[in-house]
């Protein structure tokens, strides 16, 4: 009788899931901030716009409510359809069409054509707000609170430096200039994504009307969700006062500085921009809360900054600083929680999300022009505290839910 051997045990190798590494998440940065920044070219451009097209700065400065509300549009129609279609291809795809915007504002000859490309552009350049999301959902659970920060931190400095790029290219080429290069680099960037993002879908196949009329399930089903995004409204609302009338006070008989001269102090809010990629780290490991905490506390600090700053310079500059340190910090704390509620909704709750930011960035600016013209420089620095102690009051109640564990 002969023993027969067991057959050996194979060992399956089971390998890690692949995560976008740091090389992917900055060209993800990279391309949000064209996107974005795409948006806010025409702003210091509106005289030679003007000038070369013929028309009233009246009528030039409506390019720039056309690219507001063009990018709302977006927001509410496109970035839904990340939990729709395949990810990877739409935000290729929407980039492209945004660099064809671009394009079409570049070689315009008349104010027709230039109010074309711009709502183009703008329309399209949601796929910023695609590539957040998709930064959380490729990369490593643990980690995606970083992955989000990085990427916003491409995004906000893109629409922090894109003002001051847009002035030196007209200096070198005219006012066309920065929309050709733009839409050079997009494609060129478009590109590289299409070659280094890996294909992402949502495993559940849902119709497009069926993603719309979800997004107010979502806004009905998660508390967090309704107080996250009440509590960035308000927090970019106290901040687009400052934005809407501090060219007012700068530009005045206290500062006397030049319109270059106001676009630089802009760049200041580089560094905030950059505690985006630091709120995400703490987001990750739990510290949310003190987070948000903290930057509320350094918001009301801005504001008494700027109280200061109404005669000197200096103090205004630090309350640039601490401003957009604040803001980002809250911003990307309150994606971070966003995007957890339902990761197979991630890109609805981001629209819902901001959305909700960009009618407060459009409230605070109503706010601040009636505050200026009301009580001036100080009026807007009441506004701009009680705003930030209203967004406090919702943190208190965001706080409960979450203790409570409600989402």
């Amino acid at each position: 009788m002969t023993s027969q051997n067991p057959p050996p045990i194979r060992e399956v190798a089971v390998s890690a899931p692949k995560y976008l590494n740091t090389s992917a998440l900055l060209l993800m940065a990279l391309a949000s901030g064209l996107c974005a920044g795409g948006n806010y070219f025409n702003q210091p451009l509106l005289h030679s716009i003007a000038l070369s097209l013929d028309v009233s700065e009246t009528t030039a400065a409506l390019t720039v409510t056309m690219a507001q509300v063009s990018y709302a549009l977006g927001l509410v129609l496109l970035v839904p359809l990340g939990d729709k279609l395949e990810r990877r291809g739409l935000a290729v795809t929407l980039m492209l069409l945004a660099a064809a915007g671009q394009f079409i504002s570049g070689f315009s000859f008349n104010v027709t054509m230039l109010s074309t490309g711009i709502i183009m552009a703008g329309l399209f350049s949601v796929a910023a707000q695609i590539m957040v999301p998709m930064a959380a959902t490729l990369s490593d659970p643990a980690r995606s609170g970083r992955a989000v920060g990085l990427v916003m931190s491409g995004l906000l400095i893109g629409i922090l430096t894109a003002r001051s790029v847009a002035g030196l290219l007209s200096e070198l080429g005219g006012w066309t200039t920065v929309y050709r290069v733009a839409g050079v680099v997009m494609l060129l960037v478009a590109l590289a994504l299409w070659h280094l993002l890996p294909p992402s879908r949502n495993p559940a196949q849902v119709s497009y009307l069926q993603v719309l009329r979800s997004m107010t399930a979502l806004i009905g089903c998660y508390p967090r969700l309704r107080s996250r995004s009440l509590m960035g409204a308000l927090t970019f609302a106290s901040v687009s006062v400052l934005f809407s009338t501090m060219a007012l006070l700068l530009s005045g008989p206290n500062h006397g500085l030049s319109d270059a001269s106001i676009g630089l102090v802009g760049l200041v809010g580089i560094a905030g921009a950059l505690m985006a990629s630091v709120a995400g780290r703490l987001a990750d490991k739990g510290w949310g809360q003190v987070t948000s905490i903290a930057c509320l506390f350094l918001l009301l600090v801005a504001w008494a900054c700027f109280w200061f700053g109404s005669t000197s310079l200096m103090w205004f500059l630090a309350g640039m600083l601490v401003i957009d340190l604040a803001l980002q910090g809250l911003h990307i704390t309150n994606q971070s929680v966003v995007l957890q509620l339902e990761p197979q909704a991630r890109s609805r709750l981001n629209a819902v999300y901001m959305t909700s930011y960009f009618i407060g960035a459009a409230s605070g600016s109503a706010l601040g022009s009636l505050a200026w013209r009301l009580g001036g420089w100080h009026a807007i620095c009441i506004v701009g505290v009680l705003l930030t102690l209203l967004a406090a009051m919702v943190f208190l109640y965001d706080r409960k839910l979450a203790r409570a564990n409600l989402a």
